[in-house]
């Protein structure tokens, strides 16, 4: 394995304690630079094509809309779930239905999440919009701390004091990111690196910069969840893909522990390599996944709807109902309402009718405020989503 020097550390003192905190070098890795060998050069190629694939199958959907809407909201639950959220899919589909969920405050962190994303593409592809820059990201940390919960917590600022990860006081941390009075200088250097010229493939260039953000931990909360974003971002901006349809974050959290001790094997050991080939395979295997995730999906609407379409009692309002179940996949007899803006009995009918096809499926069990799931799509797309026991 090469051994580099990523950093320095300096001397800091925080609630009462004086601990080394650790400052980053400018990226790209140097002395050496990142080895590509033949092994990393075809490992980065599988990469590629993985990506390259991923597109192609959001190119051939016929409803891009409900495409995008399924896989955005899945990196969100779990990119939340990865910092300790405590919401699955379900319970987030369920609240957008207009629902009681389980664990309401969790699942309004994901919803912050969703605001911060679109925000962030928003402004990247309006003509006057921002680029992508610290400022852009502060934006989108402001939308992701919103709430209660984020108030005390600088929401869409650069922290102004020293924070720390892990351990339950700075004396016995995992990490102690860079002192504050450095963060300018340092952020400034990952914007120049964004914009500016180098060698390295633009996939190569995200994983480092998926670290150095980490590493510099510029927000008292949410770094996490705005660093793993910001891989969503590059991957679009740079082209690799079109729309913000790939998960990594399913890659993390079933290889946590691998995930934390890459990241700090970089700064200990300057050992970029094995985070490279950690993220690369990442790539490699939930782009395969969303790919033949994608395949799946379309294959149950696509059968779903002949069924509704060869049924000689379905009406209207139940075939306009079934096109909007990807976007909707939890419904309840008010949502369809407001859906097909149409009356109360009429929606109830078209979900009826839905139900009898075993195209939906009654979740609650009760006689009033019922809701119902499309079970075969909502199976499909789950995969990964659920919590973990604790």
């Amino acid at each position: 394995m090469i051994t580099r020097r990523t950093g320095t550390y300096t001397q800091v003192e925080t609630a009462g304690e004086r601990v080394a905190a650790f400052v980053p070098v400018p990226l790209p890795p140097r002395n050496p630079s990142l080895s590509l060998d033949v092994q990393r050069r075809a490992l980065l190629q599988r990469a590629e094509q993985a990506l390259a694939h991923l597109d192609l199958a959001s190119d051939m959907v016929p409803a891009l809309d409900w495409f995008i809407y399924a896989f955005v909201r899945k990196e969100a639950v779990i990119s939340s779930q990865i910092e300790g959220t405590q919401a699955s899919l379900m319970d987030l589909l369920t609240f957008e239905a207009g629902q009681e969920a389980a664990g309401s405050p969790d699942v309004e962190e994901i919803t912050n999440y969703l605001a911060a994303l679109s925000y962030a593409r928003k402004e990247l592809t309006r003509p006057s919009g921002l680029p992508l820059s610290l400022r852009l990201l502060n934006g989108a940390h402001r939308r992701l701390m919103h709430g209660a919960r984020g108030a005390g917590k600088q929401p869409g600022e650069i922290r102004r004091s020293q924070n720390w990860i892990g351990g339950s006081r700075p004396g016995n941390a995992v990490f102690v990111p860079p002192p504050a009075n450095v963060l300018p200088g340092l952020l400034s250097g990952l914007e120049k690196y964004i914009h500016g010229g180098d060698k390295l493939a633009p996939l190569i260039r995200i994983a480092v910069l998926h670290v150095q953000f980490e590493t510099i931990h510029p927000y008292l909360d949410g770094n996490g969840r705005i660093g793993r974003l910001f891989i969503t971002l590059l991957l679009e901006q740079w082209k690799l893909l079109q729309r913000p349809v790939l998960y990594l974050s399913l890659h993390f959290k079933r290889h946590r522990e691998d995930y934390y001790r890459r990241l700090s094997a970089v700064r200990t050991q300057g050992d970029w390599e094995g985070w490279v080939d950690f993220f690369l395979e990442g790539i490699c295997s939930v782009a395969g996944e969303a790919t033949a995730s994608a395949r799946q999906l379309f294959g149950i609407v696509g059968r779903d709807r002949a069924l509704v379409l060869a049924d000689p009692s379905t009406q209207v309002p139940a075939l306009r109902l079934f096109e909007l179940l990807p976007r909707h996949p939890i419904v309840s007899i008010a949502l369809a309402m407001t859906l097909l803006g149409t009356t109360k009995p009429t929606a109830a009918r078209a979900v009826s009718s839905l139900v009898r096809l075993g195209i939906l499926r009654e979740r609650t069990g009760r006689r009033r405020a019922r809701s119902f799931g499309y079970t075969a799509y909502l199976e499909a797309l789950r995969v990964g989503t659920d919590l973990e026991p604790r």
